[in-house]
């Protein structure tokens, strides 16, 4: 009999005839009811323990046995001074309030406040802590992208979680972590040891994610489990993948589907930016970007693996059968149900040695349009480019890698400069978000509709602003300055590493230098940092002033006394960090600056002009939100490369 066949032997609410274990069966559902009988008769009249009153939680292992009455803990939160008397009073003659769930859930619910000066409010997480200290255990809030689902719902059955309130969390080669929200409840601890023959750690976590959690797992686990059993997994597990068509686990199975659902919510829940679907050889990996880092999020048969990239590429509209080329696809959803906000999602599939992977990038417009603030700039900054995206006429280029905020940045640009008396037009590959204020357009490389192709369709369309997604070569670069040359306004993209290495690109692309002096007015570079929790962060003594001097040359800074560190909390998901801000550096064209393209200057020469007049680089953007505490060090050197070569 295998582990999970034998803990479901054990689950105190199951009823099995013809089962080997039937007497440990018997004697646990004899121990749990005698339990609950006693919980029954003392829950209305439990005394406190005879301790003295303190302000923390101390360890109490004798005052309760089996499940948590509600009296005991409203009285130990009393003499733990954590609860006043009068809110005691209160709790306690209303009632047998425990048959509408966990004492801590209820005390929760009703959002007490300690008596002390600090009036900290008593949510279910702060209760939960102080039922861990309690108890002497560790305190454990579930995160369910760490919970790998596919190996803990195998320590036990749904039932047995279910009636002993637990729920695994972790599974090593030498113990079994699982969450509990009752601590007393002790029963089932050496059964599962018996069972999976190894050590039980038990953690206490709140009842809610505890409910919510065992009821997700399990369900997306029988999920899976039933997504695999239509049909067997595909036994190639090489190249020859690519060029076998069909599929036997359907796209349109009830499970499959389930799944992709599940997924979906859970990233617009972690606030992700980007979801991957990877096939390898044993398996599949959905791994989900948040604040710029992957976190590895499931694990899937490689079968279900490719039903679940079929049906997204059916809801996006793309061929579900190629499976050999690349292909790009859009899905709008709405997150949190049908009452939720929209959600654009762009996809692209990409042919890899053990099937298709898949990437969803995640456009909420809630996110995407953000004020000047909110994008890094700094009031100087924003003021610069306000006046720079108001000119009549001129190319203007947002430059940085892919993922450094170049979408947003522009749309939040284009959407202060779409107004009824401006005609705003956009040639995009793809459209990352398709705003009503715009006219967009989409590249079709299939009918030979390229950049260039529709910039110059674009001309005869009377615009005022023109939008080109990239400058990728010669024609596009040649079109986007004849734009500018006949009085339109235009932005676009470059991939460089700085503001100043975009005149040097230009040129390599076959552009005159005379012609980027007449038509290029301003650059920005940007990279994006992760930004500090602020309810978590904490202050620490000034950096070293080596590493301060590097950070900031070739400038002169004193370094600041003290700056903030990442800590970890609920907030940010024990990461420290949380959400994430841009890096900026602007370059306005000059009549100095102009003389040095034109007499062909090294690159270095003219960051030197741009510093001069003003210019601050991308570490010295960081270096400010430094002193500011908004992110650390660490994450500008990680993001931003230096000011000279």
């Amino acid at each position: 009999m295998n582990q999970r066949a034998r803990a479901e032997a054990t689950a105190p609410a199951q009823q099995t005839t013809h089962d080997p274990s039937e007497s440990q069966k018997e004697r646990t559902e004899h121990a749990a009811h005698s339990q609950r009988a006693a919980h029954r008769s003392h829950s209305g009249q439990a005394k406190p323990p005879a301790k003295p009153a303190q302000a923390a939680a101390q360890p109490v292992q004798a005052a309760v046995t089996g499940r948590l009455p509600l009296v005991y803990v409203v009285r130990q939160l009393v003499v733990d001074h954590w609860l006043s008397k009068s809110d005691a009073d209160r709790v306690l003659a209303i009632g047998d309030r425990e048959r509408y769930g966990h004492p801590i859930a209820v005390l929760a619910e009703m959002n007490f406040r300690t008596p002390d000066a600090h009036r900290r409010l008593l949510d279910l997480e702060t209760l939960t802590q102080w039922l861990a200290e309690k108890a002497g255990l560790p305190y454990q809030h579930i995160d369910p992208l760490r919970v790998d689902f596919t190996r803990v719902v195998d320590v036990m059955s749904s039932a047995y979680a279910t009636g002993y309130s637990i729920l695994p969390i972790a599974v090593t080669p030498a113990e079994v972590v699982v969450a509990t929200c009752e601590p007393f409840l002790e029963e089932w601890v050496r059964e599962i040891e018996q069972i999976s023959k190894k050590t039980v750690k038990r953690v206490v976590a709140n009842p809610v994610d505890i409910a919510r959690y065992t009821t997700e797992f399990y369900k997306l686990a029988q999920q899976v489990k039933g997504a695999s059993k239509t049909g067997a997994a595909n036994p190639l597990s090489n190249f020859e993948q690519l060029v076998e068509l069909g599929s036997k686990v359907e796209a349109n199975d009830a499970h499959v589907i389930h799944i992709v659902d599940w997924i979906l919510q859970y990233a617009f829940d972690q606030r992700a930016s980007d979801i991957h679907m990877e096939p390898k050889r044993d398996q599949g990996v959905v791994r989900f970007r948040i604040d710029g880092v992957l976190h590895q999020v499931y694990q899937v048969p490689p079968g279900v693996m490719h039903a679940m990239t079929s049906r997204i590429k059916l809801l996006g509209r793309m061929d579900v059968v190629e499976r050999r080329r690349p292909q790009d696809g859009r899905i709008k959803t709405r997150a949190g149900g049908a009452g939720g906000r929209e959600v654009e999602i762009r996809l692209s599939t990409l042919p890899t040695a053990f099937g298709e992977k898949l990437v969803m990038r995640i456009f909420d417009p809630e996110v995407v349009v953000r004020s000047y603030a909110e994008l890094g700039f700094s009031d100087g900054e924003a003021k610069i480019w306000s006046e720079l995206i108001r000119r009549p006429s001129g190319i203007v280029l947002v430059t940085g890698p892919t993922g450094s905020g170049k979408t947003t940045t522009l749309y939040s640009t284009l959407k202060q400069l779409a107004t009824d008396e401006v005609n705003v037009s956009t040639v995009e590959d793809p459209i990352e978000m398709v705003d009503g204020t715009l006219n967009q357009m989409q590249v079709q490389p299939g009918i030979e509709l390229g950049f260039a192709d529709g910039l110059r369709a674009l001309m005869r369309q009377d615009p005022d602003v023109i939008m080109v997604g990239e400058v990728r070569d010669r024609e596009t670069a040649e079109m986007a300055v004849q734009a500018a040359l006949t009085g339109h306004l235009v932005f676009s993209t470059l991939h460089t590493n700085d503001a100043a290495s975009s005149v040097a690109r230009l040129v390599e692309l076959g552009v005159p230098r005379y012609l980027v002096n007449a038509t290029l007015i301003g650059v920005l570079a940007q990279r994006l940092v992760r930004t500090l929790c602020p309810s978590c962060k904490a202050e620490q003594s000034g950096p070293d002033e080596t590493m301060w001097r590097d950070l900031v040359a070739p400038w002169r800074s004193p370094p600041p006394h003290t700056v903030y560190a990442p800590v970890g909390c609920l907030e940010c998901r024990r990461t420290g960090y949380l959400g994430r801000t841009g890096l900026i550096e602007l370059l306005v064209m000059s009549d100095a600056i102009r003389v040095l393209i034109g007499r062909g200057c090294e690159l270095q020469e003219l960051r030197e002009q741009a510093a001069r007049e003003g210019l601050r680089s991308l570490r010295v953007s960081g270096a400010e939100k430094v002193v500011l505490g908004v992110t650390t060090i660490d994450e500008v050197l990680r993001a931003a490369p230096p000011f000279a070569d």
